[in-house]
């Protein structure tokens, strides 16, 4: 396959991608993954089954397919851990509130004396803590499921894939 680099090269960035990535899942993140995926299909090929040589097809389709993976979970990551309608997370989003409200209350005892003073500059620390320790906590949640999400769609992509090519083969055969 002559885009393996371009592949693999993608892959590596997906890789750096997700290990860099720290604390809340920015919207920077869903350009990367997009950009990344843009590359992947218009350098990359889904391999063409050849007779003979059936595991060469199987793992270079997985290839693909886990790359494209990659590059949609990276993409759908902010998406997932800001709209619960595409990752529920019932128990989890309750919790990550109350985690952040916890938050908040310790703001008030580490300010002590001084929450009497500002009130406002209290409310306003209060609810920065209470706001990103909930992003904190429900940026962990969807990178422990990324892989999930990301695997769901390799599989979609290796399932179409191979219909793909066994149509095209199917319809080119004579008869």
């Amino acid at each position: 396959m002559a885009t393996d680099p371009g592949v693999l090269g993608t892959a590596l960035a997906v890789v750096l991608a997700f290990s860099l990535a720290e604390g809340s899942w920015q919207w920077f993140s869903t350009y990367l993954g997009v950009t990344l995926l843009m590359v992947v299909l218009s350098f990359g090929r889904t391999p063409v089954p050849t007779p003979g040589r059936p595991v060469a097809y199987v793992t270079g389709l997985a290839a693909y397919s886990l790359v494209v993976g990659l590059c949609v979970a990276l993409a759908l990551a902010p998406a997932l851990q800001r709209w619960d309608w595409l990752f529920p997370a019932p128990g989890t989003r309750g919790g990550c509130v109350q985690s952040g409200r916890y938050e908040g209350l310790q703001v008030q005892a580490a300010l002590g004396d001084l929450a009497g003073r500002n009130g406002d500059a209290l409310a306003y620390a209060q609810r920065e803590q209470s706001r990103q320790a909930a992003e904190d906590c429900l940026a962990a949640t969807v990178t422990r499921w990324l892989p999930v999400y990301a695997l769901g769609v390799a599989l979609l992509v290796a399932a179409g894939s191979w219909a793909w090519a066994r149509a095209r083969r199917t319809s080119a055969a004579p008869g």
